[in-house]
């Protein structure tokens, strides 16, 4: 098979040579509202992809188009229909088909394991391999190129992608002879941790490319292709791939991420990520606003700010700022470096993107606790379209644990910061970090975290026991010294105390009407929807047809996208289920509190 028809293929764009070619009534009752027919074997679906890729790859086309061979099957001389049908049904020249299949270098499978930054790095691996000829696929058999986007945060999530290679080495050693080898990658921060490791185990891979390396892949593909290994795993002090648009991942999805601002300087002792993500630097704020415009034109109606320490943003692209006084930290906390002066901060950067569009939810993600100016809190409670949501990521209750962490705070200064956060935005959901067994972690240590679960009453809680990384302060000045059953037990602990903590705090909201962004089906029910409140919490109600609250719609079933108020009529520690009062929009929602 021609490797751009193999592609093709790949993209879902048409059916296998030999399939039975479908015609009439057949076919119409086969054929989806909106898709193309079936012709010689071929299925074309409706939807922008295709048309997308030709408009750009004709956008720089050049010199003579080549000639493709006959189709299977066709006698000598005979019109390649197969061809001529194809262009003709995506409405573009049969050059441009011609020169896209012979453009084609391959499909591409991605998969992501850990934060939402690896989504967003993800989104971004894509964007750029697909203007380097590159055709994606969801069918890992049909690949060419498989890149896993990884995380190095917890020994677990290593062991899942090792666990990944073996199965991709099968892959490996049963493709057939007649297509090229299978070439896979390994990306983002475990290639910048364990790049020798990596190349040298079993030689599973092929490519190996840090987070600061994405637009070098397409020549490390190359070299991969020629046989050899590739890697680059530099880290960069000024790396934020600012004038690279990402390419949303979840066609017709109604949430996506925006990277503002990669690396971090905090060096908490147990933290990997300043040894995998490098130094903090922030994308400009013009390049943040484009993006986000781009979304809203899109229908997406939840953003997402991402950074290793988002609210520490600063953008120094602007001549003018850079002298500007740094925002003074929170009551009570410190940092391991000087004060930074200069550039437009956090505030404003949340300011001008709550602008944009009034109906579009805006979230950020992950803050430290240190960074929280009032004039962020005072922001986040006047506009009603960024949610009432913080994540304070606590670590631990004990400041004698939080000291050898190197958190910066004292579990005094962290409950007045909850304190005055909860008085500064009223009904405010929190979610929080914790860390079960650090180093030298006493069982009085691990009942102050357990007091402060409870004290504090967490609405979303993520706790893992803790795994000690190479590379960090931890690992090189401290012992990891509790053992793996201890830590076991006080996270069991821990999650036993945050979900019975988070229930009573979900419970407060049954029987009020809760603003809901319908993200789709529920995974458990085809009959009922799901989606996220203003606080982040998962939200399950019937699926049925609904009166509009502005009365400029029919009544009909709320679709993905949608605003729903629903109100709560019963609760557990991770979600909320109620019945459906209306649809409605956000703005509405907002001035009728």
């Amino acid at each position: 098979m021609l490797p751009g028809a193999r592609a093709l293929r790949a993209a879902g764009l048409f059916r296998p040579p030999g399939a039975v070619p479908r015609t009439g009534a057949a076919l119409r009752a086969r054929r989806g509202p909106g898709q193309r027919p079936v012709w010689r074997g071929f299925a074309l679906p409706a939807g922008p992809d295709l048309r997308h890729f030709l408009r750009a790859a004709a956008a720089g086309q050049a010199g003579p188009w080549p000639e493709l061979p006959p189709e299977p099957g066709s006698t000598p001389g005979a019109p390649k229909g197969l061809w001529v049908f194809a262009a003709g049904a995506v409405g573009v020249s049969r050059t441009s088909l011609l020169w896209l299949l012979c453009r084609v270098k391959g499909s591409l499978y991605l998969e992501t394991y850990g934060c939402q930054m690896n989504v967003s790095d993800t989104e971004i691996v894509w964007a750029i391999l697909q203007k380097n000829g590159y055709a994606r696929t969801k069918e890992l058999e049909e690949a060419d190129v498989v890149l896993l986007v990884t995380c190095s945060v917890r020994e677990k999530a290593e062991h899942a992608v090792w666990n990944r290679l073996r199965h991709l080495r099968a892959l490996k050693a049963r493709r057939p002879r007649a297509r090229a080898p299978l070439r896979v990658g390994i990306l983002g921060c475990m290639a910048e941790r364990l790049k020798e490791e990596i190349l040298h185990k079993e030689k599973l891979v092929d490519v190996v490319a840090g987070p600061d390396a994405y637009r070098d892949l397409p020549r490390l593909l190359a070299v991969a292709e020629s046989g050899q290994q590739a890697a680059n795993v530099l880290l960069s002090l000024d790396e934020t791939y600012a004038d690279i648009l990402p390419v949303q991942t979840s066609a017709g999805g109604t949430t996506a991420f925006v990277s503002i601002m990669r690396g971090c300087d905090n060096m908490c002792s147990y933290c990997i990520v300043p040894f995998t993500r490098g130094r903090e630097r922030s994308r400009p704020i013009a390049s943040i606003l484009q993006e986000v415009r781009m979304l809203s034109d899109q229908g997406v109606k939840e953003v997402t700010l991402l950074g290793q320490n988002v609210n520490s943003f600063r953008d120094l692209s602007e001549v003018q700022f850079q002298s500007v006084t740094a925002p003074g930290l929170s009551r009570g906390f410190r940092t391991v470096y000087k004060a930074k002066q200069g550039g437009l901060r956090f505030s404003h950067l949340l300011d001008q993107v709550s602008r944009i569009d009034p109906e579009m939810r805006i979230r950020f993600t992950s803050p430290h606790p240190k960074d929280f100016p009032d004039e962020v809190l005072q922001l986040i409670q006047e506009r009603h379209n960024i949610c009432k949501h913080l994540h304070l990521p606590a670590q631990s209750g004990s400041t004698r644990v939080l000291e050898a962490m190197r958190r910066g705070y004292t579990r005094e200064a962290y409950l007045e910061l909850v304190h005055h956060v909860r008085d500064s935005i009223p009904g405010v959901s929190l979610s929080s970090d914790f860390i079960a067994g650090f180093c030298g972690e006493t069982e009085e240590d691990h009942l102050q975290t357990v007091s402060l679960l409870r004290e504090v009453r967490y609405n979303i809680g993520f706790l893992f026991a803790y795994s000690m990384r190479q590379k960090t302060r931890a690992h090189h000045r401290l012992q990891d010294d509790v053992p793996a059953d201890v830590k076991k037990q006080r996270l069991e602990q821990l999650i036993a105390t945050f979900r019975e903590e988070a229930a009573r705090a979900n419970a407060e909201l049954v029987g009020r009407a809760q603003l809901v962004l319908v993200e789709g089906p529920s995974k458990r029910s085809a009959s009922e929807l799901c989606g996220r409140n203003d606080g982040n919490i998962k939200v399950i109600f019937p699926d049925t047809e609904l009166e509009d609250a502005a009365e400029r719609k029919a009544p009909g079933r709320a679709q993905p996208g949608d605003y729903v108020m629903v109100k709560v009529t019963s609760a557990s520690s991770q979600t909320l289920r109620g019945v459906p009062l209306c649809r409605t929009t956000l703005s509405r929602a907002a001035a009728s509190h």
